[in-house]
Formats: C-alpha cells, structure tokens, sequence
C-alpha cells in the first residue's frame, strides 16, 4: 500500500541576499525543523527548504520504503512550484537546486508540488522567522 506524506516547507531571508533559514513540517509525522543556512537569497531558500525536507523524508522511512510513498510538497513560494511543474523556466542561478530536486524526486513513487496561500504555511513560516531570530541574537551577543 501507498503511504502519502503531507510536507510543508518555506524558506526565507532578511535583505534578499542576507541571513537566510528554513522551515520545515512533515505533518504526516508531526515533526518540525528551523534551521538557519547561511547567506542565501529567498529563493535560494525556499529550494533549501524542499531539499531538506525531501531528505528528511527519505531518511525517515527508508530507501526501500521511500520507493512507495508518495510526498505532496505545500509551499507558498509560486515560483519554486512553477518551476517544478515546469510553468516556468528556470534561471541560471537556481538551476542546480532544481537538478537536486528533480533527482530526490525519483527517490518516491510520486512527489506532487502544490502552491499553497501564506496563511496555509504557518508552521513551516514561523520556523523560518524562529531560526533567523535565533541566529540573529547569537550574532549581536557576540
């Protein structure tokens, strides 16, 4: 049987490029993870965001167990589905992220991407926002 896996994901960063994080929430297992990754710049991010979260995935059930679940992949970043779902052209800069993407999809029986509005995202946002205030309080007590 089939096991679909909900994955919710964003990614964010202060002065586009700046100080950049992820956010990431498999509801299907209730977990979460905030992480700060550098200098990136939003879109930078929110491909990071789906990256982690794909491999989360995958660590999570398996590689043998990966090859019959199915991952739908909610983000509010228009551009990043568009351009998984081939709507949009992707620029040189993001090509490699795309590339990786494409390549952890294969890992599943079917990854569907799906645009969903700001408000339907919040954990994933509030994620983000949380790593970037952590990092950003580390850096002024230095």
């Amino acid at each position: 049987m089939q096991k679909k896996i909900i994955l919710y994901t964003d990614g964010g960063s202060r002065n586009n490029p700046g100080p950049a994080a992820i956010g990431v929430y498999i509801e299907t297992f209730g977990k979460k993870y905030g992480v700060s990754i550098g200098i990136a710049t939003n879109n930078e991010a929110e491909y990071g965001a789906l990256l982690f979260g794909l491999k989360r995935i995958k660590a999570l059930v398996g590689k043998t167990k990966a090859k019959k679940t199915s991952v739908e992949c909610r983000m509010d970043s228009e551009l990043i589905v568009r351009q998984l779902t081939h709507k949009y052209k992707v620029g040189s800069g993001l090509q490699r992220y795309f590339l990786e993407a494409w390549n952890l999809v294969l890992d599943f029986s079917a990854v569907t991407f799906v645009h969903v509005p700001r408000e339907k995202n919040t954990v994933a946002d509030s994620l983000v926002n949380k790593a970037l205030d952590e990092k950003e309080k580390q850096v002024s007590l230095l």
